[in-house]
């Protein structure tokens, strides 16, 4: 017989979802049996799959050591050491990613991903130990194409990424980016809509004016900040949040980004030498509506300074 007691980190989530972090091995199917056959107990007596755990319960196993016994790779510990940290504090960790980082791993990136640098550095700090942790790991809020720089968010504990996750979901956090497009925009200022198709197979996208089967609306906020030549520099907000919105957006209406070689115009940008999309998410506005945890951080705008080709706009040619 073992037992586990639930702490913060894994309080607030469903008894099969719990039990699927914490055992990885194991098959559902067995996980299943194990609850309904009484093998595993919660506050010593029979539960339910989708029961959901509190802070301080106690579940007890009747059930094969070798799960308890799995073997432990920290891949994290190969990442890189690198991390530009805007903002921290015992809850989240504020990052500028850098161009070319991938979020995530993939099978062409292999440990080095930014989300394996937050636990490298976390477990270095002696914030985060997965010895500690029954099902809890330290999380990306939101993403960012490897192509693309800026703002990534990073949860350090379940009650902020629950917090966070929420507040993104709601649109509560703004996310503002600057841009290069080609030529000169139509207005000076303006909100933008249309709809939104992706491919999942090919991961593009396609817009249309008119909605379009399986479509969803966007709607894309932008003001020019400087132009020069057939250039225009622009701050961006997205008021929806779809798949290459800004890239297919803006091309869709004839400014396609600079070094966009997806949806953007190569002949354009090879004669700026530009091989990568000049967009980047550089502000980041906490403007929550209803009390929450994170309370201490509403209100609050985090901007990343001197963007590389915001900061050299004058000097491309």
């Amino acid at each position: 017989m073992r037992e586990i007691k639930i702490e913060k980190n894994d309080s607030g989530q469903r008894l099969d979802k719990f039990l699927s972090k914490k055992f990885k091995t194991m098959p559902k199917s067995l996980m299943y049996k194990y609850i309904r056959t009484k093998y595993i107990k919660l506050n010593g007596k029979k539960t339910t799959p989708e029961t959901f755990l509190s802070d301080g319960d106690i579940l007890t196993f009747y059930i094969k050591d070798e799960f308890f016994n799995e073997k432990k790779n920290y891949d994290f510990q190969k990442a890189s050491k690198e991390l530009n940290i805007l903002y921290e504090d015992e809850n989240l960790m504020l990052i500028n990613k850098k161009v070319g980082v991938i979020v995530h791993q993939d099978s062409s990136y292999g440990s080095d991903a930014l989300v394996q640098r937050v636990l490298r550095y976390l477990y270095e700090k002696g914030e985060y130990n997965p010895e500690s942790e029954n099902s809890f790991t330290p999380a990306l809020v939101n993403r960012i194409d490897r192509n693309t720089g800026g703002i990534v968010i990073a949860a350090k504990n379940a009650v902020a990424l629950r917090t966070l996750n929420e507040k993104l979901k709601n649109r509560e956090i703004v996310k503002t980016y600057l841009c290069i497009a080609k030529g000169k925009m139509p207005k000076k200022s303006d909100i933008i809509t249309a709809f939104h198709t992706k491919n999942e197979k090919t991961n593009t996208v396609k817009i249309y004016d008119k909605e379009v089967e399986n479509s969803k609306e966007i709607i894309t906020e932008y003001k020019v900040l400087d132009t020069s030549g057939d250039l225009s520099l622009l701050e961006v907000t997205l008021h929806t949040g779809r798949t290459h919105q800004i890239r297919a957006h803006l091309s869709h209406i004839g400014h396609p980004l600079l070094g966009d070689e997806k949806y953007g115009d190569k002949k354009f940008n090879a004669k700026y030498n530009m091989k990568r999309q000049a967009l980047y998410s550089y502000k980041l506005t906490f403007d929550f509506s209803s009390p929450c945890p994170l309370d201490y951080i509403n209100g609050k705008t985090f901007e990343v300074k001197n963007v590389p080709f915001a900061k050299d706009f004058r000097k491309l040619k």
